[in-house]
Formats: structure tokens, C-alpha cells, sequence
């Protein structure tokens, strides 16, 4: 006889009732916070920007039927297009990843936290151009900015401690889940309803990290964010119309996401939603490359002009050893083939070659064009990671929260330079100071590859002011990058 099930509706889960209450109640007063979100702005955009340049990346974008325009519909900056804000966010998201350029946050789980920036301001846009044509206020950028913040730091404190990839799922499960918070917020709907709207993000089924890593890896990578962000306003929408949630999405028994998805354990959570993530979060400013191989880059160009130094040339070299933290070796340390740019910008091996031999790093150097070049397969088999204990300790500790590597070359003759080793990236907190004048320069490079110099320049008037931009309407700041 089977045992009774009880067919009484629960209370929402505490994880979704914390993050609606966080979107609906807290009050965002750190001015380092904003501050950082207007960097992070300038930065993911202009990432996007540069994706442009890639047919790969553009092939994706416009509207779902060729020639549609949505009227009041946002904008897709560097482009003409005006679309519904599902697929604006698509369009937007996809751009900021595409290049693996835009922000990351590494913890047990790692992501990118501005990929939710995709839905925000394609949702902030269509909702001040439609504000604007019924006589209403518009949202300002600060509107932006603040939903950035909480974007952030809901997928940065889940991640804190709770490892998807672990079990096999991707990171973007959490863009999903803190957009459509973000969203539903933005779209005005009530408590119980972002309740509703974040418990359908849990019920989806999540994306595999499959197309991250060996032997699958591909540009499905370079989309999946978008793919997310976008999902997140479908969601939203589908609320607003009054679509029910399902409470106890995560902890049902037998059907609940702990159980189907995460093997049967419950979320476990460092610290309460306030601001940290953002504060606190890592900027891509030198190299398009996979976060936990950033240090070894910078390592790299240090070892290339020591070559030269030392009279040594790339085909003197036996060995090079990098010692690194346990994150690195399980994402991106990679032998054999490398069958697109995807598979390269995640091969740690090719990251650290390509700026040994060449002295750079560039989006541009994971194309075809480059990677025939065989001397990067030849140094890239002579390339070895070992993990050091305590990198990988300093790499969770969050007084730290280090991202450290460690290159030493040796020579067929014996010789061998000095160990080069670098704890913190440019883009790091602790070095933000020396990484945000070369943030900005990034950006103006960004805009230049798409608008004239007149346009660049009102872009930098607002964009570089913190003031002038949280007080523009959202659809009047985006008009700036109407090509």
C-alpha cells in the first residue's frame, strides 16, 4: 500500500522568498557599489562592441523574422535594430559574451555576472520608450545600475558556495534566476509574483556545461548567456499575465530541483544579499581569455620580453611548468586538438603560447588564421599545470580571493628563468586603482571600432560621469549607440 502524499501547497522555499525580498525591500547605499556598476557598464557594452567585429557573433543577431521592428522596442547598441525585449536581450547578451571579455566571479561557482545585463537594459529601454509615448517618467540609468547590483549580487552570493558545475550544469542557470528577479521587478509586479516568475526560472530545465568542455566545446558558450538573460524576460512576461509558481520548486521531494539536479543537497549560503558582489567583482581588462588563466597571461608577456633578454628564442624552451589553483586545471587544462575558438579561449596551454611566441593576446588570436601557426601546438605540448595547494586555498578564502599563477621556463640547455608569479590580475579589487584608467582606455577603443569620433565623444560625456549618467533616461542613453 503506498504511503499518502500530501497535496497541501507549501510555502515558498527560503532561497526564493531571500532573493525576492532582497529585489523588492533593499535599498542599494554604496557608493563604491554604483560606482563599480557604471565601470561594469561602460565595460560589457563596449565588449559587445567588439564582438561586432566577429561574423560568427553577428550572424545571431536581429529579429527572429528578418525586417521586423517592434515600435517602442529597445535598441541593440552598435546596431539598427529595435526588437521585443526577449529578443533585444538575447541580441545584447550575446554580444557581451561572445568574446569571453566581460566580468567574471569566481567562487565555487564561477559566471559572469554582467551576462544579466542583457535583459536588464533591454527591459529598462522598452519600458522607458513606452513610458515616454503614454506621457510617463522614464527609467534613468541608476535604474540600470541598481539592477545590475542586485543581479550581481544574487548570482555571485549563490555561487559563493554552491557548485553547478560540479553536477554537470552550467553556470547561466543563475542569470536565468537573477534576471527574471530583476526583471519582474523592473516590469512592477507584486511579491507574489516575482515569487512565481523566479520559481519558473528553478523549474526550467538547466543547460549542460557539456559545450565547455572537451570533447563538445563550442560556441553554444558564447551564446548561452544570452540564451538565459533572454529566457529571464520570457519568464517575467509569462508572470505578468498571471501565470502561477510553484512553490517548493526546489526542495519537492522526488521532483524538486535539490533532488533532480543537485543530488539531493540544499543550498548552502556565505553571506546575506547586500552589495559585495558588485564591489568586489573581477574585470576581463587586458585579455579576452578564460578568467582563471588571466595571471598566467600577465605571467606570460613578463616571460616573453625575458626571452628576449636572455638571448632565448621559443625553440630553446623544454618545459614550461605552471603552477596553478585546482579551478584552473579542472576548466582549462587542455591537451590535444583545438577545434574552434571556443575550444581555444578555454585551453590554458594555447593562452599562455600564443603571448610567449607573440608578445599579445587579442580576440583575433583564437581564429584559424592564427591557430595554424605550429609553433603554438609544439610549445603547447611542452606546457604542464601542477596544482599548489595553496593557490587553491587563497582562491576560496574571501579575505583573498586570489586567482593566482605561477610560469617557470626551462631550456633544452639546463637553464631556466626565474619564476614569475602573479596573485592578482589587473581587474582584481585589490588593483583597481592601476585597472580602471586602463578600463576606460578599453572602452574608447571599443567605441572606436564602431562610431565616429563625434559620437564617441557624447558616449564618454555621459558614460564617464557618474552623476550625468544615473540621471539619463534609459531609452536616451541607448539612442547614443544607434549606429
Amino acid at each position: 500500500m503506498s504511503a499518502h502524499i500530501s497535496n497541501v501547497r507549501p510555502e515558498y522555499d527560503k532561497v526564493l522568498v531571500d532573493i525576492v525580498d532582497y529585489v523588492t525591500t533593499y535599498k542599494i547605499s554604496s557608493k563604491l557599489a554604483y560606482d563599480t556598476a557604471r565601470n561594469c557598464l561602460i565595460d560589457t557594452l563596449g565588449c559587445g562592441l567588439e564582438a561586432l567585429e566577429y561574423p560568427a557573433c553577428k550572424k545571431l543577431l536581429g529579429p527572429i523574422v528578418p525586417g521586423t521592428i517592434v515600435p517602442n522596442g529597445a535598441k541593440v547598441p552598435g546596431t539598427q535594430f529595435q526588437l521585443d525585449p526577449v529578443q533585444a536581450a538575447f541580441n545584447i547578451g550575446t554580444m557581451i559574451r561572445w568574446l569571453d571579455f566581460n566580468d567574471t566571479w569566481l567562487a565555487a561557482e564561477w559566471g559572469h555576472p554582467s551576462d544579466n545585463l542583457g535583459g536588464i537594459l533591454a527591459t529598462a529601454d522598452w519600458l522607458s520608450r513606452n513610458a515616454v509615448a503614454a506621457g510617463k517618467q522614464p527609467l534613468t540609468m541608476k535604474d540600470v545600475l541598481t539592477g545590475m547590483i542586485k543581479a550581481h549580487e544574487i548570482q555571485g552570493c549563490i555561487a559563493l558556495e554552491n557548485s553547478f558545475n560540479k553536477v554537470g550544469l552550467d553556470h547561466v542557470v543563475l542569470v536565468k534566476v537573477a534576471s527574471t528577479a530583476v526583471v519582474a521587478e523592473m516590469l512592477g509586479l507584486s511579491r507574489d509574483e516575482i515569487l512565481n516568475a523566479v520559481s519558473l526560472a528553478w523549474v526550467d530545465g538547466q543547460s549542460l556545461r557539456t559545450y565547455r568542455h572537451s570533447p563538445n566545446t563550442g560556441s553554444r558558450k558564447s551564446w548561452a548567456a544570452g540564451d538565459a538573460t533572454s529566457r529571464a524576460v520570457r519568464l517575467a512576461l509569462i508572470t505578468r499575465t498571471g501565470e502561477m509558481g510553484y512553490p517548493s520548486v526546489l526542495t519537492a521531494k522526488t521532483w524538486g530541483f535539490y533532488d533532480v539536479l543537485f543530488k539531493g543537497q540544499p543550498f548552502k549560503f556565505q553571506r546575506k544579499y547586500e552589495s559585495y558582489v558588485m564591489e568586489n567583482v573581477l574585470f576581463k581588462i587586458s585579455f579576452p581569455a578564460e578568467f582563471h588563466s588571466q595571471t598566467a597571461v600577465e605571467a606570460a608577456m613578463t616571460l616573453h620580453a625575458e626571452l628576449a633578454k636572455a638571448g632565448k628564442k621559443i625553440e630553446d624552451t623544454k618545459k614550461i611548468t605552471i603552477r596553478t589553483h585546482e579551478a584552473c586545471i579542472r576548466i582549462i587544462d587542455k591537451k590535444g586538438p583545438l577545434d574552434n575558438p571556443a575550444d581555444r579561449d578555454h585551453c590554458i596551454q594555447y593562452m599562455v603560447a600564443v603571448p610567449l611566441i607573440f608578445g599579445r593576446l587579442t580576440a583575433s588570436d583564437y581564429e584559424d588564421d592564427i591557430a595554424t601557426d605550429q609553433r603554438i601546438d609544439v610549445l603547447r605540448d611542452k606546457i604542464v599545470c601542477v596544482e599548489d595547494p595553496a593557490f587553491t586555498r587563497d582562491y576560496h578564502d574571501p579575505k583573498k580571493r586570489s586567482i593566482a599563477n605561477a610560469l617557470t621556463v626551462e631550456f633544452k640547455d639546463g637553464k631556466k628563468l626565474k619564476e614569475i608569479v602573479v596573485e592578482y590580475p589587473v581587474g582584481h579589487a585589490r588593483r583597481r586603482k592601476e585597472g580602471i584608467p586602463l578600463l576606460e582606455a578599453k572602452f574608447k577603443i571599443n567605441l572606436a571600432r564602431q562610431f565616429p569620433a563625434r559620437q564617441q565623444l557624447n558616449i564618454l560625456d555621459v558614460s564617464l560621469d557618474q552623476k550625468k549618467l544615473e540621471a539619463m533616461p534609459v531609452h536616451e542613453y541607448m539612442d547614443l549607440y544607434v549606429i
